[in-house]
């Protein structure tokens, strides 16, 4: 069933958007236009954060319709998504049918006739009284009109995207146990994809298609002023700029439009009259979320604000290596060097001389002349000499 037009003209969704709080450029609002006269989905694809979801929020709000919300995730399949049958009720009934089987059997004459008759009453477990719906299933069969958004389509495994081809191209979805549901009120379904994954063309091809990305500067500043956040135009200004400085850092994740608003009313809150680094650096972390961005954010904060600061210490976060060996270069001079314990040694060349000078060990030490036993030495027999050396002169490994 084709509803009437949703929007006058492209302005119309402009000024519906704006007094919903929702500020479309263009493009996007002629996009929203030419999916209420062209009766297509809407995929919206870009960064986290730059207004998808919410584009979808706005939209059930401006229509007066309700917001039915399907959240994508790995792993999920079409029982989360479409339907699933309703166990509980179905065991209860069997019970029911238990107790009434004499009944329903009464009046048969063979057996054939009573598994028949029984086989009959197996179709009711398999009917609308147990069909559980899920969002799809449910905006098809949804007896007022409804904004369907299946939100970060990209997370889901590719089976879930053939399932949505159907609902997607002819407003309807296949149940096999009972057959196909066609939409009464077409809904307005909004796809959103964060490009975490490239989506099917088959998909693509069903839908109105729109890259969002991060606004310009003064769209972004209009975004804030609209939001009311209680902090000072001069300093919003700055804010922007200093907002799309950090997204052009090499960062894991960007700060979004939504986190830059956080940031702007947190600011506010605080009472900022002035953009300092120690007051962005303090509260940086409501636009950045992992510790890595975070210590390169506040790294960057003070140039961004003024690129000719020179940064305060304080502000740095260092990652700390707790190795303290130091490498020392020795050229010709000689060092003298404290021990673990404490002990000072001299250098190795004092040392080796010292070894090197005559007459330092007595005369018996190198035996005396003529003796056939130097007295330095111990003899040895050939027992001990055996034990010490294998038959091939070489030293035992020991074990």
């Amino acid at each position: 069933m084709t509803e009437g037009p949703e929007f006058i003209d492209v302005d119309d969704v402009v000024a519906r958007f704006a007094a919903a709080g929702y500020l479309a450029d263009q493009r996007l609002a002629t996009t929203v236009f030419l999916q209420s006269r062209l009766e297509k989905p809407i995929l919206l694809e870009g960064p986290a954060g730059v207004g998808k979801t919410e584009l979808a929020k706005k939209l059930a709000a401006v229509t007066g319709r309700k917001l039915l919300r399907l959240q994508c995730y790995e792993g999920q399949d079409e029982t989360t998504a479409l339907y699933e049958w309703d166990y509980g009720k179905q065991l209860l009934y069997t019970q029911v049918l238990r107790e009434k089987i004499s009944q329903v059997v009464a009046d048969t004459a063979t057996l054939s006739e009573a598994v028949d008759r029984i086989g009959a009453e197996e179709g009711v477990f398999f009917s609308e009284r147990f069909l559980a719906p899920r969002p799809l299933l449910e905006a098809v069969r949804s007896t007022e009109p409804v904004v369907l958004l299946i939100d970060e389509v990209d997370r889901a495994d590719e089976a879930l995207e053939a399932v949505l081809l159907e609902l997607l191209a002819e407003y309807q979805v296949s149940v096999p146990e009972i057959g196909t549901f066609v939409a009464t009120h077409r809904p307005l379904i909004v796809l959103t994809s964060n490009n975490t994954r490239d989506l099917s063309a088959a998909l693509k091809r069903r839908c109105l298609h729109l890259s969002l990305d991060y606004p310009t500067a003064d769209r972004e500043l209009e975004i804030i002023r609209s939001k009311d956040t209680g902090l000072a135009d001069s300093l919003a200004e700055k804010l922007v700029q200093i907002v799309r400085g950090l997204r052009e850092l090499d960062l894991r994740k960007a700060p979004s439009i939504s986190e830059a608003i956080d940031w702007a009313r947190t600011l506010a809150v605080l009472g900022a009259d002035e953009l300092t680094p120690e007051i962005l650096s303090q509260t940086a972390n409501v636009v950045v979320k992992y510790d890595r961005d975070l210590t390169r954010a506040v790294d960057a904060l003070a140039r961004l604000v003024d690129p000719n600061a020179v940064v305060p210490e304080h502000l740095h976060s260092h990652d700390h290596d707790h190795d303290h060996g130091h490498s020392h270069s020795h050229g010709a001079h000689t060092h003298t060097h404290d021990d673990d314990h404490g002990h000072t040694s001299s250098s190795g060349a004092a040392k080796r001389a010292a070894k090197d000078e005559p007459g330092r060990h007595g005369d018996d030490y190198y035996g005396s002349p003529g003796s056939k036993t130097d007295a330095g030495t111990r003899a040895v027999s050939a027992s001990q000499g055996a034990r010490s050396f294998n038959a091939g002169g070489r030293r035992k490994r020991p074990f």
